[in-house]
Parts: structure tokens; C-alpha cells; sequence
């Protein structure tokens, strides 16, 4: 009987994969891509923000529309390189990363205004974060497509998280406080690592008095990545319900999670005006959540997926906006 159930369980993971894009990459191809993502990194990093310096709103929409073009842009030689199916997953799975991580974004401005980090060295902490959460990432990816393949439980219980998550996120309340001061992890940080209470430049490490201390950036770092290991319970899963290849699933993470810091200086002193947003991202996790409990009965198309996305996201966004507006004539009224 076990080893019936066994089988029946590996021939359900199987078909359910062969609904979904599936190619080899060889280890000479995923060298280039990671060659490509350092180059973009490194190139962000020694050219274009060599010197630490407050980033205005305007730079940060052109980088912002820069690193979402070259997102995009890669989908066309996914579509090139293995088809329409392929292409589809990976610009649906960009998109919907993209999206989530807004929520992201809108707590890192909660972490560095709490630490009143300097504008001018926001970005090098966000950089080390984006750097970390592209490694942590990658754990995530590479498990969970093995537990799906070996596990076919497993798309239950993702399913389930990301109605959870649905839930959670589309009932936040944007009013509510994220309370830094009596984080686990900043105690422990501070427990643990001699630390100072002043900055030293861009510096995470610095040295008083012949001693090595963490500088406030340093806890910024620790902080920032802790709540990307929180949202990758739901994002990853997410886009696992819309591919299933490794690679897909990776890089599209990767080239959304490598805008994330223009983003954040785009973004971040604008949150209050999306009041929709988070009810959008909540039916979108919903979408993704109950086709991943489908899709042993039923795939659905990954450009469904896709115009859910883009119809809900430009939904709330319109609706958030109006609200806006009429808010302002209300109160120029009074």
C-alpha cells in the first residue's frame, strides 16, 4: 500500500510538471547568467553610485525604469531561447515578484527611518541587502522545486500559505506601526555583536578605542535581510505556482529583486497613497494560491496568470489614485 501511494504520488508531480516550460540549462549557462547579474550588480555599484549621494526622485524613476526594462527585456530571450511558454511563465513570475515586493520596500523605509540612516548611505546597506536576498533566495528556489518534485504534498501546503498570506496581507492595516524597537532580531544584534550607536560614512564596521564595533548600518543590513527570508514565505512559493523550471523561477526573481533599491527611493515617501495596493496583492497571492491547489486537476495558462496580475495591480493602483484625488478636493472644499 505505501509503495502503491508512493507511485501514485510521483506520477501526479509528473504530469502536473509537464504542464509547465521544462529545458536543460547547462552549468556554462547559468555561469553566464550569474556572470551577467554580477556584472549589473558591480556595474550599479563602482559606475553608477560610486560616491554616496542622496538620490533624487527623478534619478530613481530612470533607474527604475531602466532595471524594469532590462527585466522585461529578458524575457525575450527566454522567449528566443525556449519559447512562448518559457517567455510567458517568466515575464508572469517577474511581474508578480515585482508587485510583492512592493510591501518590502514600504518596510525598509520603516527600518532606515527608525535608524534615521543618512539618505546618502541608504543605498549601499540596500545594496548588500539586495546582494543577500539574491543568495537567500536562490536556498528557497532550488528547495522548493525539489520538495514539489519529490513531495506532490507540497504544492498543498504552499497553496495554503499563500491563501494565508492573501488574507494577512489584503486585512493589513497601513496605520499599524512595525515595532523595530522590540524585534527579536535586532535584540539578539545587539546581545551579541559589540555595536556603536554612531555612524561611521557607509561603514558597517568600525573601530573606537582599539575596539571593532558594528556600526547602526550594521543592524540596518541584518534587519533588511530578515525580512526578505519573511517575505520569500510568500513570494517564493508565489511564483512557484506559475513555473516549475529552476531557471525561470530564479531569474525572474533575480531581475525583479535587483530594481528593488531604486525602487525604494522611488517609492518609499509615497506609500500612503496607495491604499488599494495591499488588496490587490492579496487577490493577486489568492489567484496564484488557488491555482497552485488546481494544478493537479487543472492548468491554468500562464498568460491568465499574467493578465491577472496586470488587470488587478493597474486596478488598484487607479483606484488608489482616485481615492487620492478625491480626498484632496474633499479637503480643499472644506
Amino acid at each position: 500500500m505505501p509503495a502503491d501511494l508512493a507511485a501514485a504520488a510521483a506520477i501526479a508531480a509528473a504530469a502536473n510538471n509537464d504542464s509547465f516550460a521544462s529545458f536543460n540549462v547547462t552549468p556554462f549557462e547559468w555561469l553566464a547568467f550569474i556572470a551577467l547579474v554580477t556584472a549589473l550588480l558591480l556595474t550599479d555599484l563602482l559606475v553608477l553610485h560610486r560616491r554616496p549621494h542622496i538620490i533624487p526622485v527623478r534619478e530613481a524613476a530612470i533607474e527604475t525604469s531602466v532595471w524594469v526594462a532590462i527585466g522585461l527585456a529578458f524575457g525575450l530571450l527566454v522567449l528566443t531561447w525556449h519559447g512562448g511558454q518559457a517567455a510567458g511563465e517568466y515575464w508572469t513570475g517577474y511581474l508578480l515578484e515585482l508587485s510583492l515586493s512592493v510591501d518590502n520596500v514600504f518596510v525598509w523605509a520603516v527600518i532606515l527611518t527608525f535608524f534615521i540612516v543618512p539618505p546618502q548611505y541608504q543605498f549601499r546597506v540596500l545594496f548588500w541587502g539586495v546582494f543577500g536576498a539574491l543568495v537567500l533566495r536562490a536556498g528557497f528556489i532550488f528547495a522548493g522545486v525539489a520538495l514539489i518534485e519529490r513531495f506532490s504534498v507540497v504544492l498543498y501546503v504552499f497553496g495554503a500559505i499563500l491563501l494565508w498570506s492573501a488574507w494577512k496581507i489584503a486585512g493589513h492595516d497601513e496605520n499599524d506601526a512595525v515595532d523595530l524597537e522590540n524585534s527579536r532580531t535586532l535584540a539578539v544584534v545587539r546581545r551579541f555583536i559589540p555595536s556603536t550607536t554612531q555612524y561611521d560614512g557607509q561603514k558597517l564596521f568600525t573601530r573606537q578605542n582599539g575596539k571593532r564595533l558594528a556600526t547602526p548600518l550594521f543592524a540596518v543590513l541584518v534587519l533588511v535581510e530578515s525580512t526578505d527570508v519573511v517575505f520569500a514565505v510568500d513570494s517564493v512559493p508565489a511564483v512557484l505556482a506559475v513555473a516549475r523550471e529552476q531557471f525561470i523561477v530564479f531569474s525572474s526573481n533575480a531581475f525583479a529583486i535587483l530594481g528593488l533599491r531604486s525602487m525604494y527611493f522611488l517609492l518609499a515617501g509615497v506609500k500612503d497613497r496607495f491604499r488599494y495596493l495591499n488588496v490587490g496583492l492579496g487577490i493577486i497571492l489568492a489567484s496564484v494560491g488557488i491555482k497552485m491547489l488546481l494544478s493537479d486537476f487543472v492548468h491554468l495558462p500562464a498568460a491568465l496568470s499574467l493578465g491577472i496580475i496586470v488587470v488587478v495591480l493597474t486596478g488598484a493602483i487607479s483606484l488608489s489614485l482616485a481615492a487620492d484625488r478625491r480626498d484632496a478636493r474633499t479637503s480643499g472644499a472644506d
